[in-house]
């Protein structure tokens, strides 16, 4: 493994979660959803449940008005938050809320640097500790800008985790490793048909290749909408990610008012169980 200088904040949620799948010669499922979708109450119900389904760790996406890195589900799920009335401090709630349950799992919040400056970075760092935020995912702000976010927050005890893609080359993988904590989050833009398909070589490929510049664990998410893709994602990478597949399943549980029908929380945490069957099966 070639050396980087890399900052890091104490040994976190995250990093004792992937050393317990370690210890369990597994890997792990990573669970999107947006805060506040669809609507505040249901969010905290889901967020709440999702430990139980089988969610080794939690990505909580913060709405904004332009997420421009995200497909139509996850765009569409932040407009509905919004209108909603979901904010960052609201955001913030729901993790607190979650964390009077479930003292162990980590979350992470994922979404853009906009929502956060104006919140105030140095009150948004704290307000997040004290809430229970382990990490955080910021997808427009590059390397160049840590200075902004991701040094004072590695300062709070927050880890810091960035997105890697195939175009990610050799000259650049240090600077976006520098700073990084937690894990890895590899986003491929090949698709995956659960099969031992050249996409699935590549996925190989890839992490291996992100192993040989880092010790941190490594997550792979691209589309991941069945338990077999996801079990052939974990056979691989230290966790699979699931996002657009479980928000279009809690959007297609809306009726023609927007509101959700009886029983799609229950039927979605159902779909996270097969998920994490898949992937605690992969490498069995």
């Amino acid at each position: 493994m070639n050396a980087v200088a890399e900052s890091r904040p104490p040994e976190s949620r995250i990093d004792r979660r992937f050393q317990a799948l370690k210890a369990e010669g597994r890997a792990g499922l990573v669970t999107f959803i947006t805060a506040g979708d669809p609507d505040p109450v249901a969010c905290q119900t889901l967020l709440d449940g999702l430990p139980a389904a089988g969610a080794d760790l939690i990505e909580l996406g913060v709405p904004f008005t332009d997420p421009m890195a995200d497909g139509p589900a996850i765009q569409a799920s932040s407009l509905r938050a919004l209108a909603a009335g979901m904010t960052v401090r609201k955001t913030l709630a729901l993790v607190a809320n979650f964390r009077q349950k479930d003292a162990d799992t980590p979350i992470i919040l994922m979404g853009y640097y906009n929502p956060i400056y104006a919140y105030g970075v140095d009150r948004f760092l704290a307000d997040a500790k004290a809430s229970g935020v382990d990490g955080l995912i910021i997808v427009d702000l590059p390397p160049e800008e840590d200075g902004e976010l991701c040094v004072p927050a590695i300062r709070a005890g927050i880890n810091f985790i960035r997105l890697t893609t195939p175009t990610t080359d050799e000259k650049r993988l240090p600077a976006v490793l520098k700073n990084t904590s937690g894990f890895l989050y590899y986003v491929s833009i090949a698709g995956i048909t659960g099969t031992a398909s050249a996409a699935n070589t590549a996925v190989d490929a890839a992490v291996a290749r992100l192993k040989r510049h880092s010790d941190l664990p490594v997550a792979v998410g691209f589309g991941i909408k069945t338990p077999a893709q996801a079990a052939e994602v974990a056979r691989v990478a230290d966790a699979a990610v699931v996002g657009s597949a479980i928000v279009t399943r809690l959007a297609d549980g809306l009726d023609e008012s927007g509101a959700l029908r009886p029983g799609v929380v229950e039927d979605v945490l159902g779909f996270v169980r097969e998920l994490a069957d898949g992937v605690r099966g992969a490498r069995g």
